[in-house]
């Protein structure tokens, strides 16, 4: 009974996700935008379930060669290119999303189901930021940290303006010395984004659309400013999703929804002194 209960929502939450439905939640003049695009990158705040309708009715509009995700490892997306999952149970298995942290698959699934197009991976896996937070974030990219810019040091305004969302963003509660590594995860995992993005169009075609959070979609620091300086021919449209009108960050369009429940993240770091 739980399993059909669970499969039940799924298949709500992807009806609810269809353009044309009764719960359209995107005005016609930012579809048309973003159907005009080349890359459209769809932020979020990963637990509002609503947010995720958003991006599956952005999905479906767009019909995009390719989706990228933030979620998904780049292994995860080689194992479903090599099986296509029927059903999200299967989905979560081949991706293995019980093991990655991000809020339930249940309310990713209508986003999957919108676009029936390869998906690339673009998550950064543990080992990989926690090697960045040791060494850097240039010597965990390799090769490629300098074509996307992670040899070159931030400007000083710029580095502490990241560094003081970091503390807030983490309850006040981060040491001081652990703010500069949480700025360089962020900025290797803009490159990572960037760097599937990339791949996606020469190898599709585009469209693309990115599954991501507001903090990467941002244009004034997150992937728009990789894309701008590697590919400045490509035509870009970034939608952010706020909470009762709060958000940071300039985006292209901004669509507002309720605060999602949750419990206050702030109450681990309290217990934690």
């Amino acid at each position: 009974m739980k399993a059909l209960a669970i499969l039940t929502a799924f298949v709500l939450l992807a009806a609810l996700s269809q353009p044309g439905s009764a719960d359209e939640l995107i005005p016609q003049d930012v579809l048309d935008d973003m159907q005009s695009a080349d890359v459209v990158i769809l932020g979020e705040i990963h637990d509002n379930p609503r947010h995720h309708l958003v991006q599956a009715e952005a999905v479906a509009a767009i019909a995009p060669s390719a989706v990228v995700w933030e979620m998904v490892t780049e292994e995860g997306a080689q194992r479903l290119a090599q099986k296509a999952a029927s059903n999200p149970e299967e989905l979560s298995r081949i991706l293995r999303w019980a093991e990655s942290g991000w809020p339930p698959l249940s309310m990713y699934y209508p986003v999957f189901r919108a676009a029936n197009v390869p998906v690339y991976g673009a998550m950064v896996p543990r080992a990989a930021a926690r090697a960045a937070m040791e060494r850097g974030a240039a010597t965990t990219l390799g090769a490629d940290a300098a074509r996307y810019g992670l040899t070159v040091p931030l400007p000083d305004d710029d580095q502490a303006a990241r560094e003081a969302d970091q503390l807030a963003a983490h309850c006040d509660a981060l040491p001081a010395e652990a703010l500069r590594q949480m700025v360089a995860i962020q900025r290797l995992r803009d490159a990572v984004l960037t760097r599937a993005i990339l791949r996606a169009a020469d190898e599709t075609g585009g469209p693309i659309a990115v599954i991501t959070g507001n903090g990467h979609a941002r244009k004034d620091r997150g992937i728009p400013t990789f894309l701008t300086r590697l590919r400045p021919g490509l035509k870009v449209f970034v939608l952010g999703q706020s909470e009762d009108g709060l958000i940071d960050g300039d985006f292209d369009a901004v669509i507002d929804s309720p605060t999602a429940e949750r419990e206050d993240p702030c109450e681990a770091f309290e217990a934690q002194n």
